[in-house]
């Protein structure tokens, strides 16, 4: 199955992007997770790529199956923006910028999604954990009453 490449133009240079759906499990549900890359000099650039694991909270009965959420080009401004901010130099050939958890979670999230390393790596922290604090300090608890 192919993947849709898409384009952001942001000032004078133009990004691509895809971004593919995944899901990881967590102490508590399964859990839409994005994996999102974008390149800013052609497909031989380092792209930088974050994983992107869905707040929606409380899961949807079937979460891995009924969770829609999908990065807006918002989203993918703000990874852009951040990545730019943190050392990607889209131009460099080669490698990966990962906009990984352990690094960047602190200083970065976005209105329906936190970033994860659950996708690269079984060590990361626990999804369900992760996504019920989201929930709760962004106020979508409010949100939802």
């Amino acid at each position: 199955m192919r993947t849709r490449l898409r384009q952001l133009r942001i000032d004078a240079r133009t990004f691509v992007w895809r971004a593919e759906i995944h899901h990881v499990q967590g102490s508590g549900d399964c859990h839409r997770c994005i994996r999102l890359r974008v390149w800013g000099a052609g497909k031989t650039s380092q792209p930088v790529q974050a994983d992107l694991l869905s707040i929606t909270w409380p899961a949807p009965w079937g979460a891995c199956a009924t969770d829609g959420a999908y990065p807006t080009s918002g989203d993918v401004r703000a990874v852009i923006g951040y990545a730019l901010q943190h050392g990607w130099e889209p131009e460099r050939r080669g490698g990966t910028f990962f906009l990984s958890e352990h690094e960047h979670a602190a200083g970065f999230t976005l209105p329906d999604f936190i970033l994860t390393d659950r996708l690269r790596t079984p060590v990361g922290a626990d999804p369900t954990l992760r996504v019920i604090r989201a929930y709760e300090r962004t106020g979508a608890a409010a949100k939802a009453s």
